[in-house]
């Protein structure tokens, strides 16, 4: 039983004995697009995984008939992103609020990256706009048939600022194909975006993405938690830094990781042909 309350308005979680969380955005109605609270509620749940031992792998998952139709533009028009030409506040006033709150929103994001914990995205139907950037900050994506993907934001007359266009190159390693779909906010079928790496496979229904993935997830559950969340940690370090510094940084890691008691008992249960059992986080 986990001591955190995951009861949110914008998604459904599903905690399961084996430690895989099952995240759902549940704005369907509104095809799930992003209001405030819907990252909002995002941000303060994989900000609770990060520090929640009974979370060891989670899966992101979007109700109804489309993963997200991007921003929530109708809360947009009246909310923080509006212009008021009946604020008397100078410019210099209003955007050093305006950058808070890009930047409340970006943590929000990336709390999926940075929660320690693997988080699988799948994705059914249309990805658009904030689509990409929640997707680009899981670590493993799946893809229904169905499924099609659009950096949307120039289509809205501003540049993607939630991570887009800060990990797509680093996923797909095609510059120019990046450039191409974030300019022209060009339709990127699941066919497509699997031949670029930006998902790891396609399956036929959403129902088999969603199985998949946690089938995957149950086998990261199954690991050393502590080798888990170490090597996530370092494969985000080490994407951001040189090949040096990424060696040096774990090597200081794990001369805290490798006294772990994991270590002996997955050697142990190798030998003896068992699978191992780890403790919780």
């Amino acid at each position: 039983m986990s001591d955190y309350s995951y009861q949110f308005e914008c998604l459904k979680v599903n905690i399961s004995a084996d430690g895989v969380a099952h995240v759902e955005i549940n704005r369907p109605k509104a095809l799930n697009a992003f209001s405030t609270q819907t990252w909002t509620d995002i941000g303060q749940c994989f900000t609770q995984f990060k520090s929640d031992g009974n979370v060891r792998c989670a899966v992101l998952s979007a109700a109804g008939r489309m993963f997200t139709a991007g921003l929530d533009l109708k809360e947009a028009a009246t909310g923080p992103l509006a212009t008021n030409s009946n604020d008397d506040t100078d410019r210099a006033r209003r955007g050093y609020y305006h950058r808070l709150f890009i930047l409340k929103f970006q943590d929000a994001i990336s709390a999926i990256e940075t929660c320690d914990k693997p988080v699988i995205a799948v994705v059914h139907g249309g990805c658009l706009g904030i689509g990409i950037d929640v997707i680009s900050a899981c670590d493993i994506r799946v893809a229904s048939q169905d499924a099609y993907f659009t950096v949307k934001e120039v289509d809205i007359g501003m540049a993607a600022d939630i991570g887009t266009l800060q990990r797509l190159p680093k996923i797909v390693g095609n510059d120019s194909w990046v450039r191409e779909v974030c300019y022209t906010a060009r339709k990127v079928t699941a066919q497509e975006a699997q031949t670029v790496g930006l998902v790891g496979s396609v399956h036929a229904t959403k129902n088999q993405a969603l199985e998949a993935a946690l089938d995957t997830a149950s086998v990261i559950a199954s690991k050393s938690p502590v080798a888990v969340v170490s090597t996530k940690h370092l494969l985000n370090y080490s994407r951001d830094h040189t090949v040096q510094e990424g060696l040096e940084y774990t090597a200081i890691w794990n001369a805290l990781a490798h006294n772990s008691k994991d270590m002996p008992t997955a050697i142990m249960a190798s030998l003896q042909k068992q699978k191992p059992q780890f403790p919780k986080l």
